[in-house]
């Protein structure tokens, strides 16, 4: 990228896409203040302390082709190496059942992985198959109005429970029939056919405060930006040839807070900008860790049946990814698209999640029976991704641009999104050119 003269930049939000434009416009030259409302920085993906124990507020699942997250890290001095367990993408259930994708060419190993399902007659082994090539000769397109329910209709019933359902849950946080076939099948093309190891499963080793939001930190203080936490920004005011913010003057503002707070300190300058970014809906996900000393699993990432009774998606053994040695025995059962959950209560939650831990898996999977140790709502973790979704853009006016997962883009509310979004910030506002 071409240089350009250096600029005071404020950065309203230190989650995952505002610690993204903070480290992005540092590397770029200019003169970086980070401000967060919380005492802490990481916003949705972040830890908090159990008893000396981190426990993530979520698990976030990053996988091979999330490279501008990686390539972040790697910026502040994290290697993803270190951090990270690499390895090709298994939904596999408590009985070591299910899709596991072999190393090598992403086509060849979903052919190769579908065709090794044992437990799926043949004929609908074939119908994946042969529903994955249309969607491919289709170039992984879809009307807008199409919801993920209505694009797998034809697949046999075994096939949207035990792949394509899990799947659109995982990667979007929205239930198959509310989900948006166009994202739902961008991010397959992404993944499962975006070159060899794109679907690999990166599994944090380390809490997510320290997988990005902390080494952050510690950069973007050693390259000279300012960073107040605990800090509220109650308005962002137009001066003549600047932006004001907590009385501060700035050439370039990113509002990398919230959608909510974002619609509220645009509302003065951009009134259709704001009422996007306040009209979105948003699903809930719950994580319930539970632990059982002794107990190690197969496969450090389990997928899990869900029904009436059964919350939860996908289970984690965290012992088996801890680098550190202090999660033995512990695990995290996340229950996403958890609206119907949260209003059973959280207690309910975490009761119905120990009793399918219980029921699941096979006898003798637990050294000693599971306890519930806490369970973890984020109420508001990503937006409903809905077809014929209307988000706003990157740039809301001269000079003040906003980053965060629900900006336009092609990815749903991940990480990558969150990541990515604060470069389109960024060279929206000319502060990359």
């Amino acid at each position: 990228m071409s240089q350009v003269a250096a600029r005071r930049v404020a950065v309203v939000g230190a989650g995952w896409a505002g610690l993204a434009a903070a480290v992005r416009a540092t590397q770029a030259g200019h003169r970086v203040t980070l401000f967060e409302m919380a005492r802490h920085a990481g916003g949705r993906a972040r830890a908090v302390n159990q008893d000396g124990v981190p426990l993530d507020n979520g698990q976030h699942i990053l996988i091979g082709a999330y490279r501008e997250t990686l390539d972040l890290m790697r910026a502040v001095g994290v290697d993803p190496a270190d951090v990270l367990q690499r390895r090709p993408l298994a939904l596999l259930d408590p009985h070591g059942h299910g899709l596991a994708l072999p190393a090598g060419a992403p086509v060849p190993a979903f052919v190769r992985a579908v065709l090794w399902l044992r437990t799926w007659p043949l004929r609908e082994r074939w119908a994946l198959l042969r529903t994955t090539l249309a969607w491919r000769l289709a170039g992984f397109s879809a009307p807008a109005d199409q919801t993920v329910a209505g694009l797998t209709r034809g697949l046999p019933l075994r096939a949207r429970q035990e792949l394509t359902g899990p799947l659109c849950v995982a990667a979007l946080n929205t239930p198959a029939e509310h989900a948006s076939a166009q994202v739902f099948l961008r991010v397959l093309r992404d993944a499962l056919f975006g070159g060899p190891g794109a679907a690999d499963l990166m599994l944090p080793r380390v809490s997510l405060s320290e997988l990005f939001p902390v080494p952050a930190l510690r950069w973007l203080e050693a390259h000279g930006a300012e960073w107040f936490a605990g800090t509220t920004v109650d308005a962002v005011q137009r001066e003549p040839g600047s932006w004001a913010v907590n009385g501060c003057a700035f050439d370039a503002v990113v509002l990398a807070c919230t959608a909510s707070q974002a619609a509220r300190l645009s509302a003065a300058h951009a009134p259709e900008w704001s009422r996007l970014a306040g009209a979105f809906s948003y699903e809930p996900i719950v994580t319930v860790y539970l632990t059982s000393p002794g107990t190690r699993w197969p496969h450090p990432m389990t997928s899990l049946a869900t029904d009436a009774a059964k919350p939860a998606q996908f289970g984690f053994d965290l012992g088996a990814l801890d680098a550190h040695g202090l999660r033995s025995g512990l695990f995290a059962f996340v229950v996403s698209g958890a609206r119907a959950w949260v209003e059973r209560g959280l207690e309910a939650t975490a009761e119905a999640v120990l009793a399918q831990a219980r029921d699941d898996f096979p006898a003798g999977a637990w050294a000693q029976p599971p306890r519930l140790i806490r369970a973890l709502a984020e109420r508001r973790a990503t937006f409903m991704c809905t077809p014929n979704l209307q988000r706003p853009p990157s740039l809301i006016r001269a000079g003040l641009a906003a980053a965060g997962d629900y900006v336009d883009g092609p990815y749903p509310a991940t990480l990558e999104g969150a990541v990515r979004s604060a470069s389109t910030a960024l060279d929206r506002l000319g502060l990359l050119r």
